[in-house]
């Protein structure tokens, strides 16, 4: 194995085209949408619509996704977070369109933050108390997987760690030893967003959280794994002074039996993601932050 192989040969994940996704769910719901243009930020990508009584909206694509999973899922986590005052955003309009869902959502008001600060973190570690045992009434809701001994769907890819560079194929080595003795669900009866990093959190004036947006991937589980999550997207500048350091500290007194596979989930997800996505020197760089974790937790 070479010391590294350039991510070109590895599939990227296809990106919203809005006007195709407007015109298709025009054929199916008869709503005509005005496609105002892309949000910032996200790899899949989103984009500002407006609706025929002139509100604005938000118009998402999920590729190989069924509507009736999607409604089962994190439709019914946001529904269930929404009436507990959870600043998630309402599902307005939804069709399956072939293999794929296009959802038009609320628009929560805010932005995501440059550096996420103090004011966000103590919000956002409210609203991730705010996710403990909201579907104990719900077991329907599906338990969020880790894939650690196996490829997601279309991200947690072990292939292009194992290919990439021998650093990176000894860090899934230990991703697949975790997932060896670990659960392939963390369990619970939490909320679980799946995706809590600073770019799906939106603030306002004085850098509190207004809004948390693309539940794509929620689902049942253990609420801590978010703050895992949310670790890994304050690096590598993405935060004031002493924020992650905070964080850091509320991680280091989660069990184990949370903070290993959520580490290892996450360490899969944001690796194979930089190694299809980023430069190689990137995919090194985030190779190198999942390394450090990997070698604290053993």
């Amino acid at each position: 194995m070479s010391d590294s192989v350039e991510p070109s040969g590895w599939q990227r994940v296809a990106r919203l085209d809005p006007v195709r996704m407007a015109d298709a769910l025009y054929e199916h719901t008869g709503v005509r949408l005005t496609v105002e243009g892309p949000c910032p930020g996200g790899q899949v990508g989103t984009a500002y619509v407006r609706l025929p009584d002139g509100h604005r909206a938000v118009l998402k694509w999920r590729p190989g996704t069924r509507l009736a999973d999607l409604r089962a899922g994190p439709v019914a986590v946001t529904d269930v977070l929404r009436a507990a005052g959870y600043p998630a955003p309402a599902t307005e309009l939804s069709a399956q369109v072939g293999p794929d869902v296009v959802l038009v959502q609320e628009l929560l008001p805010g932005t995501p933050p440059g550096r996420l600060g103090h004011a966000a973190l103590d919000r956002a570690l409210a609203l991730n108390d705010l996710q403990a045992g909201r579907l104990a009434g719900h077991p329907e809701v599906p338990e969020t997987e880790l894939y650690l001994t196996g490829d997601g769907p279309g991200f947690c890819l072990h292939g292009p760690l194992r290919e990439f560079s021998r650093r990176s194929a000894a860090l899934e080595a230990w991703i697949a030893e975790v997932g060896a003795s670990a659960p392939g669900r963390l369990p619970g009866v939490d909320a679980v967003h799946h995706d809590f990093h600073p770019g799906n959190l939106l603030t306002g004036p004085g850098g509190t959280v207004t809004g948390v947006v693309d539940w794509d991937g929620a689902g049942r589980g253990d609420r801590r794994f978010d703050l895992v999550t949310l670790r890994f997207g304050l690096y590598p500048d993405a935060a004031e002074p002493g924020v992650a350091e905070r964080l850091d500290e509320i991680l280091d007194g989660f069990p184990e039996e949370v903070l290993r596979p959520a580490w290892a989930c996450m360490s899969l997800r944001m690796t194979d993601w930089a190694i299809r996505h980023f430069t190689a020197a990137e995919a090194e760089a985030w190779i190198g932050f999942a390394e450090r974790g990997a070698a604290r937790l053993g």
